[in-house]
């Protein structure tokens, strides 16, 4: 069988198997974040981020809150340099990437996969162009090629006079550019290498 055809249903297989797995595996870090995200402020466990997914869809992305609770009335869905809407828990929770565990949900959901890119808030997806929105023929992911590019975005944004602006400009097209490239050169061996490198850099932020 072509390889081009095997390679969406095997990925969603190993997608699934990853999810469940991972939910295994990972219960107690689950409950540990569970009571973090808590007690960290009055407020929901969990936040559901809009994002848009394959097809241009719009899917809710489960996340645990890192913020306060009237974060979303205090400024924009983009997070900036040492914001001041992260509580100190969720601090923690953002840095080793704890807080993006439920998304194990959206993958068994079928929403996201464990590797591709990034799904992009409403906002912001309106700013692609037609070649840029090829990004929404396949799955979002949990972390990809431009995550790991720009796991530390809140400093990029650091000291920009309108970091909205900024991001939109510079490092939107940069992320949608690396995710253009993922997806035509996408592989499980490349998949594999994208695991490990997260991992490598979870390990080194904690």
């Amino acid at each position: 069988m072509n390889a081009k055809i095997l390679y969406p249903v095997a990925k969603r297989a190993f997608d699934i198997s990853c999810a469940l797995i991972g939910l295994i595996i990972l219960s107690p870090v689950f409950l540990v974040c569970i009571i973090l995200a808590k007690f960290q402020s009055p407020g929901p466990v969990f936040y559901r981020a809009k994002r848009v997914g394959r097809g241009g869809i719009i899917f809710s992305m489960y996340k645990f809150r890192t913020m306060v609770v009237s974060a979303a009335s205090m400024g924009s869905s983009l997070t900036t340099y040492k914001d001041p809407r992260i509580t100190k828990t969720g601090n923690f929770l953002r840095r080793t990437k704890l807080d993006e565990l439920p998304q194990l949900l959206n993958v068994l959901k079928g929403d996201m996969s464990i590797i591709g890119p990034r799904p992009e808030a409403p906002a912001y997806v309106k700013y692609y162009n037609d070649e840029q929105r090829r990004v929404l023929s396949v799955r979002p992911g949990i972390t990809g090629p431009a995550q790991l590019e720009n796991r530390n975005e809140e400093l990029k944004l650091k000291g920009q006079l309108d970091p909205e602006e900024y991001y939109i400009r510079k490092l939107l097209p940069e992320k949608l550019n690396i995710d253009l490239n993922y997806i035509e050169n996408r592989s499980f061996v490349l998949d594999l290498q994208v695991i490990f490198k997260t991992i490598w850099a979870v390990i080194k932020s904690i």
